[in-house]
């Protein structure tokens, strides 16, 4: 009880906060969201299969090895939102889930053996693409499929991306029999106009049977995803869209800054950028959302998820074991992430390992007998330092320098003499604190910690192929 009541009044005190727009256009540059360190665009391949099977290997030789944190990505759609960036497929043909899955067994056939008894697993997620692309005889077909190879515990996180409008009350009662306890739902918006913009019609009253219903069949916890930037968005009609979001009240919600990139995302050409919010607006719908969730309740987690004060996230939150991985802030903060799955990422020890982004491809691999790896990541003991400093900064607002010293046996001060400078300018905008044993985060601060973030990432200097979103 404790922990809620600290919780709600770290809450209530950062909603107190005036943080200018003058401040927010000083430091909102673009750049990386750390759902891992070094991030994605660093990957390469140089990293080949056989260094992910000899880093799988390897959990054998410990000790306690860490449980596992399974994601499985299914990239099939009904039909094409415009705004989605996700590894995605656009088809009518339910029978490519089917042959999906007899590949997905051919990974997990080659994956298998390298574990050894090493199979422990406390966290499994579904994402897409459209999970429930595939009925329930061929979701229950996976789950055994993935209940075969790994040891579920019995308080495992199973969770399970929808689409509102594949979903029925009982196919909700079905995933809920297969395990599953928690769900999120892609909402994004309820305006009709701004649905229709997208290409993503589902009537309140749709998503509202859903959210019902998956309250009705136990599901733990229940997410909601928006999107503030969308096509036809503005401050009153975004304001509309929270007002049914907190009569329904998920139990997380994930407020997403939409990054219109159209000349790396073919279907967001089918947006008009004159559709969309100005760069003024949209800061105004951040900050009324972002205060609206606070004044109904939600604690503000990071970053741009929110939660109630009774739900897990915000108890790691405040114990913690907050952390994030590439589905966003978790609660399974000890877990390697072990990737199945076209374009997956599996995090294994020191080690980053990604499958190939084509189907195509990934395919033509395991009809090789070879694991799908199509680049990766080997950390060196700086990147494991840094990681650690941004994740903590992500997801704690507070760095321990003599902490950090005697672990990796570094003079904290004397190694990130120059990050320590750079940061002087947000010590001087009161957005972070720095004594001579700790860096944290103000509550004012918490918006920026991206921003803050950046400054320890040793490779943004470094030429990269992607773009990044802007903060806020």
């Amino acid at each position: 009880m404790s922990s809620l009541v600290s919780a709600q009044r770290n809450n209530t005190a950062f909603s107190d906060v005036e943080i200018s727009e003058e401040l927010i256009r000083r430091f909102d540059t673009s750049g990386p969201r750390y759902t891992s360190y070094p991030t994605a665009d660093r990957f390469h391949n140089g990293f080949s299969a056989l260094n992910y099977k000899q880093h799988i290997q390897q959990r054998q030789t410990i000790t306690a090895p860490p449980p596992l944190s399974v994601y499985v990505h299914l990239p099939f759609c009904q039909s094409l939102c415009y705004f989605c960036a996700c590894n995605k497929i656009i088809t009518q043909d339910k029978s490519r889930f089917e042959q999906y899955l007899q590949y997905l067994q051919k990974e997990l056939d080659l994956t298998s053996p390298l574990l050894g008894q090493a199979r422990l697993t406390r966290q499994l997620h579904l994402g897409g693409g459209t999970p429930t692309f595939g009925d329930d005889a061929s979701i229950d077909k996976l789950m055994g499929m993935l209940r075969n190879v790994f040891d579920f515990t019995y308080d495992a996180e199973m969770s399970v991306e929808i689409d509102p409008r594949t979903i029925s009350h009982s196919r909700l009662k079905a995933l809920a029999d297969m395990g599953f306890n928690r769900t999120s739902f892609g909402v994004q918006d309820f305006d009709p106009k701004v649905q229709k913009a997208v290409n993503r019609v589902q009537p309140l009253e749709m998503v509202e049977d859903a959210l019902e219903s998956s309250k009705a069949n136990g599901f733990n916890s229940i997410n909601m995803d928006l999107i503030y930037g969308l096509p036809h968005q503005n401050l009153q009609t975004f304001e509309t869209t929270l007002d049914h979001v907190v009569r329904l009240k998920p139990d997380r919600i994930a407020l997403y800054n939409y990054a219109h990139l159209p000349h790396r995302f073919k279907a967001q050409r089918l947006i008009k950028a004159q559709d969309l919010p100005t760069a003024e607006d949209r800061l105004q719908i951040f900050m009324m959302a972002t205060r609206r969730l606070i004044d109904a309740g939600y604690v503000f987690i990071g970053l741009d998820h929110f939660a109630l004060p009774d739900d897990e996230l915000s108890r790691a939150g405040q114990d913690g074991s907050l952390h994030r991985n590439f589905q966003g802030y978790t609660t399974r903060s000890e877990c390697d992430m072990l990737g199945l799955g076209v374009s997956s990422i599996s995090k294994i020890g020191r080690s980053y390992a990604q499958a190939p982004r084509s189907l195509k491809d990934y395919c033509a691999m395991l009809d090789h007998n070879e694991l799908p790896i199509d680049k990766g990541y080997e950390l060196s003991d700086d990147d494991v330092l840094r990681a650690e400093i941004i994740m903590t900064i992500m997801c704690s607002m507070s760095v321990n320098f003599e902490a950090i010293g005697q672990r990796y046996e570094i003079v904290f001060y004397e190694y990130f003499e120059s990050e320590l400078n750079r940061l002087q300018p947000y010590v001087e905008a009161g957005l972070i604190s720095l004594d001579d044993n700790s860096l944290s985060v103000t509550r004012k601060g918490r918006l920026f910690v991206r921003a803050i973030g950046m400054e320890f990432d040793a490779y943004l200097g470094k030429p990269t192929g992607s773009t990044y979103s802007r903060l806020i």
